[in-house]
């Protein structure tokens, strides 16, 4: 039986509780322990030297040159989603801050770089809805959590967008890409995401990860979803490896 559909932005506590909650409660930076700033787990000094990506091309979010709008192999084959938007190019400090968040179960560095992804991608088209890339249910019970369903709750509260993780599931337990070439990744992926059954699939949704390398795991989720019927797929991700 599918999972519960959540198709309005889940605030989780009242929202009018959270913010006197955040009044009380001081704030500290997550990357070197110094009071936050303006509410948030980050100080005024580490937030300006975040490196937040600034030119990139529009279909897969590789870093470019500013006058270039897309690299060549997108120009050569472009991928299944439209447009690919991420927040950070995944350097210091977002290469301690996102494994951290990722592996040793630091959600409030999850909600941080969720809140800091809301303002980095207020200006992108706006999706019917955003999709969580999904974990496979085995390695959502080892973790116990999901990196990227925790990143699109914050995108859905702060962007006002419906959240749908009821679209898209994981149907093969995969290696982890880290350890493959890009060659490697691509044949791992093949079937390994399916769209349920019984769903009404939106015409455009955006598909939400923490980290993207290669591209070849938002490319096969995006093929699928394009394969049963969505019209256009973007993916929005918190880092992108130059």
């Amino acid at each position: 039986m599918p999972d519960p559909v959540n198709q309005t932005p889940t605030h989780g506590v009242d929202s009018s509780r959270g913010r006197w909650l955040t009044r009380l409660l001081p704030c500290h930076c997550l990357i070197c322990g110094e009071r936050g700033d303006n509410a948030i787990d980050l100080c005024a000094t580490c937030h300006h030297g975040l490196p937040f990506l600034r030119n990139a091309c529009l279909r897969c979010a590789l870093p470019l040159p500013a006058a270039a709008i897309a690299c060549g192999e997108c120009l050569r084959r472009p991928p299944p989603q439209v447009a690919t938007r991420a927040a950070f190019v995944y350097r210091a400090p977002l290469d301690r801050l996102l494994p951290r968040a990722k592996f040793h179960g630091d959600l409030a560095g999850l909600r941080l770089l969720g809140t800091l992804m809301a303002t980095a991608l207020a200006d992108a088209d706006r999706p019917q809805a955003l999709l969580p890339l999904p974990l496979h249910r085995a390695r959502l019970r080892r973790r116990g959590y999901d990196q990227a369903l925790e990143l699109a709750r914050v995108l859905a509260r702060d962007l006002s967008l419906p959240l749908r993780d009821d679209l898209l599931h994981r149907v093969r337990h995969t290696a982890p890409q880290s350890r493959l070439d890009a060659a490697a990744r691509r044949r791992n992926l093949r079937g390994a995401f399916a769209v349920r059954a019984a769903v009404e699939l939106p015409a455009h949704v955006a598909i939400v990860d923490d980290v993207m390398t290669t591209g070849a795991t938002l490319q096969a989720a995006a093929t699928t979803l394009r394969r049963a019927g969505v019209a256009r797929v973007d993916a929005w991700v918190c880092a992108r490896v130059p």
